[in-house]
Parts: C-alpha cells; structure tokens; sequence
C-alpha cells in the first residue's frame, strides 16, 4: 500500500519548513512528531509546540484514500536527508508504524495516533489582516532581533514588539541596554495594533521567510497572532505584558553627529574587541574634530587602538559602550553609511542610517 510518492528534495523541504518548532525534548512525545493528514492528493503538515503551530501543504502523489498519523519529524528528516535528492521516497502507514522506501532503503517507524496530537486552539477575535511583502517583513525582523532579551525575568523583553497603525508596521527590540527600531509602510490604513511576538516566534519567522515580494498576511487576536504565506500557516500565542515606552528611551535633539562608513568602523570595533575581556566588554570611543578613536584594554594590561578620520566639528567626547552592542547593530546592516548622534559621556548614542528614516538604534553609555 502506498501511500505517499515524491521526490526526497520534496518531502524534505516540506518538513524542514514545519519542523523548526520541534523541541527534542518534550514532556508530552508525541510534541516530537510531525502531524501528517492526507486528502486525496493533498498533504498536510503540521507541527507544535502548545504554544506555535505551523501547518503546511504539499502536493504530494500517492493513492486517492486519505490517513492521519504522527511520526518523529527529526529522525524523518535525518533519514530523508541520508538519500540523494532526486531520489523517487514512498511512505505508506499501517497500524503503529510508518514505512519509508528509497531506493534500496527501507525505514520502518514508529508512529502515534493523530487524534492524540495536541492542535492549537485558534482564536476567535482576529482583528483585521493586513500584509507586507515577506522580504520588507524578513528586512525589519533583521534590523532588529538581535536587540531581543534572552530568558530576561521581564518576560515581555523576551520578544519583539510589533505595531500596525495606520499607514506603518513598527517592530523594536530591546534588552533593557539598548534598543533598534524599524519601520516600514503598508498598502493600507489599519486600526493600531500592538503585540509582543516571543522570541522562538521572531527566529522562526525569520528562518522561513523568504526575500521575494510575495505577500506575507498578517492577523492579531488578544493573545495569539497569524502570519499565512508561501503555503504555510503559522499560529503563535503572544507574550502577555507591557512593552516599554520605545518613545521615550530614543534621544531627540542630540547636538553632535558623525555619519561615516559602516564596515571601517565594524572592522575597527572587531579588532578592539580581541582584547576586550569575556566578562567585561568595554571599549572606549573618543570622538573630536577630525578623528575618531576607539580603544580597548584587558586584566593582562593588553590594549588595542584604532583610529578612522572622520567628518567631524562638533564637541569632544569620551564615552564607554559594551562593544558587543555596537558589533551587533552594524553587522545587521548593509547599507554603507551611518550616522552616529552623541550629547555627552553619560546619554544614549543613537545610530541611523541616513537613507532609510525608518531605522534607529539606542546604546546605553557603560562606564569604563
């Protein structure tokens, strides 16, 4: 009996774009497996984790019935991943177990019931969709993430903040040091939206998302948002809590700016930070008419220098940042120029770039 009949490139890209959720570990097993349903000729994917759920279809050839069954998605993948792309797979199940045939290969595996598979209960009071291209929305979710907090106990940190109002999509991070922002425009007016998507949702998205101008179409409900695109349907719970107040951290009228090349000041911050300890990654930044300096020193009494000529006549200042932050913002960027705003050694410097309004970053001073 087969069921299933494709080429191995076909049903493993199909899984891979579901099984990203999939934890390893898991108190409940059968959150490991992969939900497969057939419908005639077509076949749906699903994954979860109780709080994310990813659906997608395939067009996969096989016999006119229809089964439901779940199988370890990660031992699927790695067995599917063993065997040449063009080679013809068929997977047929039968009581608990699933069989997959390649060539001369033949896997036997076990499975678990579908009705046992935990869906997600979907929200009934979506707000209206809207939706922006997958490559606008993969640009903003690179501008920012890294910004995102890790296991920070102020949960609501742990995720980025997405608002739709009116004519704008505004998404920002911020670990409580610093803090990016991105905006880009939608086609049209939407009621004001806000949401906090946790931070496995944010890297998700960003890993399936693709560079094209296909639209992705967006839904959010009190606790759960909905993204449809490429086939795919993706439903996640929402991070409860309340964002900061991004407005008032982002510095206004800062009186001196530089704007210089990007990759000469990533290069020269990368060299300081060799000698910047593990525990203590500070690096100083002396910015005066003409010259930009940046040093760093360690416990060993190492110390790096660098300089870059810039455009510059306002005040001298020195001031002291966790290298690492500046590091992060530049490397999520690609556009050749920056623009970097100071007030003095104890305020936020604040970093655009001059042909895109929409983008800003906030780093804390640290003291050195």
């Amino acid at each position: 009996m087969i069921v299933l009949k494709a080429t191995q490139e076909k049903v493993l890209g199909a899984l891979q774009a579901v099984a990203g959720i999939v934890e390893r570990r898991h108190t409940l097993p059968i959150l490991a497996n992969v939900l497969i349903r057939k419908n005639g000729g077509q076949v749906e994917l699903t994954t979860s984790d109780l709080e994310i759920q990813v659906r997608t279809s395939a067009e996969l050839d096989g016999d006119a019935g229809s089964f439901a069954t779940t199988v370890g998605a990660r031992k699927l993948i790695d067995i599917l991943r063993s065997m040449p792309a063009d080679q013809t797979v068929s997977l047929s199940a039968s009581q608990n177990k699933l069989t997959l045939q390649g060539g001369k290969s033949r896997f036997t595996l076990q499975t678990l019931p579908a009705d046992d598979f935990p869906l997600v209960q979907e929200a009934v009071d979506f707000g209206p969709m809207f939706s922006v291209p997958q490559k606008t929305l993969k640009g903003l979710i690179n501008q920012v993430h890294f910004a995102m907090a890790v296991h920070d106990i102020r949960y609501y940190l742990n995720g980025i903040l997405f608002v739709a109002e009116g004519r704008n999509l505004t998404l920002v991070a911020t670990d409580g040091h610093r803090l990016a922002l991105a905006q880009a425009t939608l086609d049209v007016e939407i009621p004001k939206q806000e949401v906090i998507l946790p931070r496995k949702t944010v890297l998700e998205l960003q890993r399936l998302l693709k560079d094209e101008d296909t639209a992705i179409e967006m839904r959010f409900a009190g606790n759960q948002a909905k993204f449809v695109f490429s086939g795919m349907e993706f439903v996640t719970k929402l991070v409860e809590g309340k964002f900061p107040d991004y407005n008032r951290v982002i510095p206004k009228n800062h009186k001196n700016a530089v704007t210089l090349g990007r990759a000469p000041l990533l290069a020269s911050l990368q060299r300081a930070a060799i000698l910047t300890s593990e525990k203590f990654k500070g690096v100083r930044v002396n910015i005066e008419p003409g010259t930009l300096r940046i040093a760093s020193s360690n416990a060993e009494q190492e110390e790096a220098k660098e300089e870059l000529e810039v455009d510059y006549d306002g005040d001298s200042i020195e001031i002291g940042f966790n290298v690492t932050y500046l590091i992060d913002a530049l490397t999520n960027m690609s556009q050749e120029m920056i623009k970097l705003e100071l007030q003095d050694t104890n305020s936020s410097a604040l970093i655009t770039i001059p042909e895109q309004t929409g983008f800003k970053y906030v780093v804390m001073p640290m003291r050195i």
